[in-house]
């Protein structure tokens, strides 16, 4: 099975155990994505809503810069522990079980979207970046990442990190579902969003566990990162 999206509640009661090393990915790749996300914008104070949290990883980063957070995802196991694991470190952030192509958000609620590993995943994309665009306040911004479809992204993040280095499950991901970076630059633009400047992302390094640790890399071949802002005279 390709696209299982159900790992994510399979390993709901363990995603903050550090037990398991492909959800320490995941939680490894935070820091290397917001080094770059940091310097597009200030987050303190903003309502930033994180569209796909899973278990919280990265919605916890921007409570802890400041940010006014709800996180959203299908997998209401996960949420369930983004939850409980907000409660216990006293954090406001505000968790939803839900999916992307129909956000029970009202307009212009958000000065910022986060959007990391879900884009390759969803089954609308259009229809996700219609609501990124509808949820987002004029001038606000949309920061994401997503896995660039051709030969070379697809052995690098399915032969082997899926199936030679196991750092995700096998099934993770469903090749066809991946995204050129020219073909959401024009799904962005008719979703009525500006889409900003694009950078690669990935492995930069190993911690002292032996696991990898990310960034951002110069080359978009594989995995990305951008932006893309709705514009600041938009307030339909």
């Amino acid at each position: 099975m390709r696209n299982n999206l159900a790992l994510y509640d399979d390993v709901a009661d363990q995603w903050w155990s550090d037990d398991i090393r492909w959800v320490r990915t995941l939680k490894n790749l935070v820091p290397g994505r917001l080094a770059w996300m940091d310097r597009q914008i200030d987050w303190r104070d903003r309502a930033v809503l994180d569209l796909g949290c899973a278990g919280g990883f990265m919605a916890e980063a921007l409570d802890d810069r400041g940010a006014r957070v709800s996180g959203i995802d299908p997998a209401a196991r996960a949420i369930d522990a983004a939850e409980q694991h907000a409660r216990a470190e006293g954090r406001a952030i505000d968790y939803t079980t839900g999916v992307g192509e129909a956000l029970p958000y009202p307009d212009q609620g958000f000065d910022a979207v986060v959007c990391v590993d879900v884009l390759e995943h969803v089954q609308d994309l259009d229809q996700v970046l219609a609501e990124v665009y509808r949820v987002l306040r004029p001038g606000g911004l949309f920061l994401f990442d997503t896995i660039n479809r051709n030969p070379l992204a697809r052995l690098a993040t399915i032969t082997i990190a899926e199936d030679i280095l196991r750092l995700l499950p096998r099934g993770t991901h469903d090749p066809a579902l991946f995204i050129k970076p020219t073909e959401l630059r024009t799904a962005l633009a008719v979703a009525g969003l500006e889409a900003g400047s694009f950078t690669g992302l990935g492995p930069r390094g190993i911690n002292r566990r032996g696991d990898l640790t990310f960034g951002r890399l110069p080359l978009t071949a594989i995995l990305y990162m951008g932006t893309a802002r709705r514009p600041v005279d938009d307030a339909d």
